[in-house]
């Protein structure tokens, strides 16, 4: 639920914003790759915090994603870490994201049409 509110936010987002700036498209493709390593998604969280330098190793653990992730990995494979206070840092930021997300996509529906 929490991994669906952050895409459908950030979805929102993008697509608000892309229609306006069509350039936009690139960077997001180039984006995704890049959120891929820095949410912990080839290597577990633990790993991260032993060979990685300690703010790079703080930047993946604080993304929202990689605690989503890390709940995937704990609940399939039993292996990975899973805390409470991970939780609910990524349910509070899942659904500012959403809303922020809405409240763009409002904004900008209406003029839509015009930049399409």
């Amino acid at each position: 639920m929490m991994m669906a509110l952050l895409g459908l936010g950030l979805g929102m987002t993008i697509s608000s914003m892309t229609t306006k700036y069509r350039d936009l498209n690139v960077l997001v493709g180039f984006a995704v790759s890049l959120l891929m390593y820095v949410s912990a998604v080839p290597y577990p969280l633990s790993e991260a915090r032993e060979k990685l330098p300690g703010w790079v190793a703080d930047l993946v653990a604080f993304n929202p994603l990689t605690q989503i992730i890390e709940g995937f990995r704990f609940m399939t494979l039993s292996t990975g870490s899973f805390s409470w206070t991970g939780f609910g840092y990524t349910l509070v930021v899942s659904v500012i994201v959403f809303f922020i997300g809405l409240m763009i996509f409002n904004r900008t529906e209406k003029s839509f049409i015009d930049t399409v």
